[in-house]
């Protein structure tokens, strides 16, 4: 008797899905092991996971360090700045042993432990906004969706109008009045406000594109037979909404969301560099950005680490989100 193995034993799929992976295995295991096979997806995971590593540790990198974004070391050591122009008497912005990535001009403070909070500031923000927009959307898009008539109309409407609005002018606009509203202009704006009304700004201009996506999809799904199925049996709309339908849903909320994310760090990064956002001296990726348009013609190294660490992260993320389309897709070989 032989073995199977010996007597060349070849397993068989169905036709149309080679590459979907082995029978049997779950369809969270079969988009694990699209999205494994996808080097760029698994590069990008790990450099976005590095940020987001960093910003958590930011207290612990500062620690270990010994430096902070504070304190101005180039006005506590007058050897570090030229008395004359302000910028760091070493070459390369001041960059040694001592200071990795240099000191700031002027003031003299260290640039990585302002570059290491930046990314801990704007990623909560963003984290934030994303959060917010995402569960709105998937609130207002399903709602539109699903009980049609009337209110799809209205939610169709509203969201139309909001899209019709230029993002980045509103942004700026919004961010005086509502601050405003909240906080006497003769008083100085909290830190802890400043981050708030970022959120809320971010989130009420942000959510509209996944709700739209989503009404779309939730119009198709609400016609398919598994639908009707459900309510025939009785079931109530909750509970077709969170069996039948989000269940379908996840691909395009997964995506959007890690497309959101990249956005809102950028647009938070603009309203601090316009002067509509985070100010002195909380570390911010887009205060570090306006400060270095100040001094690039003297020292162009300051602008030089936190332009880097944008532009990898906002490709990191667009590529991630790409990577858990193509693996979410049963469709996608790879």
């Amino acid at each position: 008797m032989t073995s199977p193995s010996q007597a060349g034993v070849v397993e068989k799929t169905a036709p149309g899905t080679e590459g979907a992976g082995p029978a049997g295995l779950a369809p969270r295991q079969l988009m694990w092991r699209r999205f494994k096979r996808d080097r760029t997806g698994v590069i990008s995971a790990c450099v976005v996971a590095f940020f987001f590593a960093v910003a958590v540790l930011a207290p612990v990198i500062s620690w270990l360090y010994g430096k902070d974004p504070y304190t101005t070391y180039g006005l506590d050591r007058p050897e570090l700045l030229d008395p004359l122009t302000g910028y760091p008497m070493k070459p390369n912005g001041g960059i040694d042993g001592e200071f990795w990535f240099g000191i700031e001009p002027k003031l003299g403070r260290d640039v990585l432990t302002q570059l290491v909070y930046g990314i801990r500031t704007s990623l909560l923000i963003g984290l934030a906004a994303t959060v917010l927009s995402t569960l709105t959307g998937i609130v207002i898009g399903v709602v539109a969706g699903y009980t049609g008539g009337r209110t799809d109309y209205v939610l169709g409407r509203l969201i139309d109008l909001l899209l019709s609005f230029p993002q980045q002018l509103f942004f700026v606009a919004f961010m005086p009045v509502f601050t405003a509203l909240f906080v006497s202009p003769q008083k100085e704006t909290p830190t802890y406000f400043r981050v708030t009304a970022l959120v809320m700004v971010l989130w009420l201009l942000g959510w509209m594109q996944l709700a739209r996506l989503l009404r779309g999809q939730v119009l198709s799904l609400r016609e398919r037979e598994f639908v009707e199925a459900a309510k025939v049996t009785g079931a109530s709309p909750w509970r077709i909404v969170r069996r039948e339908l989000l269940p379908n849903l996840v691909t395009p909320i997964l995506v959007q969301s890690t497309l959101m994310l990249p956005n809102f760090v950028t647009a938070e990064a603009a309203l601090s560099f316009l002067g509509v956002g985070v100010v002195e001296p909380t570390p911010d990726w887009g205060r570090m950005f306006a400060k270095g348009a100040n001094f690039y013609e003297g020292d162009i190294t300051y602008m030089f680490f936190p332009g880097i660490a944008m532009v990898v992260f906002v490709v990191a993320f667009n590529l991630l989100g790409d990577s858990v389309r193509d693996a979410m897709d049963p469709k996608t070989t790879r």
